[in-house]
């Protein structure tokens, strides 16, 4: 996906969902220049939605966000859906993926390049190399950059960048060695406010 596309969705859903790094938190992120949808009819404002509107909506955010297919995210509400708290099973499922888990540990700036890290091959989990973004993770499991991928430039700076970066608290990281560990469960919380699951859950039970 190109750096504009992945600008036309925030401004789509006229929301920053953070999928390109540092340059969401800067002056040129392009919602920040040009808060209304893309298109000839963007600047004439934002239509309100129906119920079933919002539901997509936040569907569609929670795919960007995690950078999933809509055939994965379905897969994922089918396993949760016979569980009682099904917001927060599926957002056990999202969070705990290995993309997910190697950009909470601050160890790439968006899940995109997250995923690239992954499929590169430059994790381990466990001290074995796992190259599946989807990988489920587990409370336990201790994830570390390979020590012969350390010096390349995709992670140039990276010790600077980590000074200053909070994991999340289900999460710990050895900022020297470059090792995080899953200590606990992740909350809805974590999530933010950047798509309301509840209203996904809805969208798929109707």
């Amino acid at each position: 996906m190109k750096l504009d596309s992945r600008c036309k969705i925030c401004r789509r859903v006229g929301e920053k969902l953070f999928l390109k790094g540092e340059r969401c938190f800067s002056q040129k992120c392009a919602l920040t220049r040009r808060n209304y949808p893309p298109g000839i009819h963007g600047p004439k404002g934002r239509k309100g939605l129906s119920e079933y509107g919002i539901q997509l909506r936040e569907k569609q955010k929670l795919k960007y966000i995690y950078g999933i297919s809509e055939t994965q995210l379905r897969n994922y509400f089918e396993e949760v859906a016979k569980k009682e708290d099904k917001a927060k099973a599926l957002l056990d499922f999202l969070e705990h993926r290995l993309d997910n888990v190697v950009y909470r540990l601050g160890f790439a700036k968006s899940r995109r390049m997250a995923r690239q890290i992954v499929d590169h091959g430059h994790i381990l989990v466990n001290k074995r190399k796992v190259n599946i973004p989807s990988y489920q993770v587990k409370k336990g499991d201790v994830i570390e950059i390979k020590k012969t991928s350390i010096k390349k430039g995709l992670f140039k700076d990276l010790s600077i960048y980590l000074k200053n970066y909070q994991v999340p608290s289900w999460l710990s990281l050895d900022k020297e060695n470059l090792k995080g560990k899953v200590i606990g469960e992740p909350t809805i919380q974590d999530i933010g406010k950047q798509a309301e699951v509840e209203k996904v859950i809805e969208f798929y039970s109707r």
